[in-house]
């Protein structure tokens, strides 16, 4: 009996060890691939800014507000390892919701404070300076708020990017959705390697229990 244990115990322990090795092959393949669209994004963006200008490209065209257009999403598997996936917002509905907020809550405000405005002059004529300046701080905010939306950052740079700009954003969101399949391939190698030292060890106590029962026979 326990020499058959022994048997099945070293049959699944090459299994996961061949397992093993094809994991660590595809993270060398797709971190290979993650390298090579780094270097893909970082010189096609070089070549942007040599055609359009140092000042062109860089840090100083970024919007005030920056939303994230991409959201990790981790899941725990029922095998106990973990999936990142990623998922693109996407801001065309966004900016449709601010355009009608824009459009809606502007014109009503406007005429609330037109309606009020004669009230106002009988009673104190200093007053009407208030609404006017308050009227101007609270439109200042949502034209902000609606350039901020812009639905593709290369807008920051241009109307008319070069198409080395464009390459670079390509390049980037592939080493995005890239970097998940690795962190997934990546907790699933920790996983494996666990396995594997936990079947070295039941197979280290099998043969020694083996063993002993063999000096007992032999002693007996």
């Amino acid at each position: 009996m326990g020499v058959s244990e022994l048997e099945e115990s070293c049959l699944s322990l090459d299994e996961k060890l061949l397992g093993f090795m094809e994991q660590l092959d595809v993270l060398e393949q797709k971190r290979a691939a993650l390298n090579s669209l780094i270097e893909q994004g970082w010189f096609t963006m070089s070549k942007a800014r040599y055609s359009m200008g140092n000042k062109q490209v860089c840090a100083l065209q970024y919007a005030s507000e920056m939303e994230p257009l991409v959201c990790v999403h981790a899941r725990k598997l029922d095998d106990g390892n973990v999936e990142f996936s990623t998922e693109r917002v996407t801001q065309s509905k966004e900016s449709e919701k601010d355009v009608r907020l824009i459009e809606d809550i502007g014109p009503q405000e406007k005429g609330v404070r037109r309606r009020n405005k004669p009230q106002k002059d009988i009673t104190e004529k200093g007053a009407n300076d208030k609404p006017s300046s308050e009227k101007a701080t609270e439109a200042t905010p949502v034209k902000q708020r609606d350039h901020s939306h812009q639905q593709d950052p290369l807008k920051w740079f241009g109307i008319l990017v070069p198409q080395s700009l464009k390459q670079a954003q390509s390049a980037f969101k592939q080493v995005i959705e890239l970097s998940a399949e690795i962190a997934t391939l990546q907790t699933a190698i920790l996983n494996t390697k666990q396995e594997l030292r936990n079947s070295m060890k039941h197979k280290h106590v099998l043969q020694e229990e083996i063993s002993a029962a063999q000096l007992d026979k032999a002693v007996n």
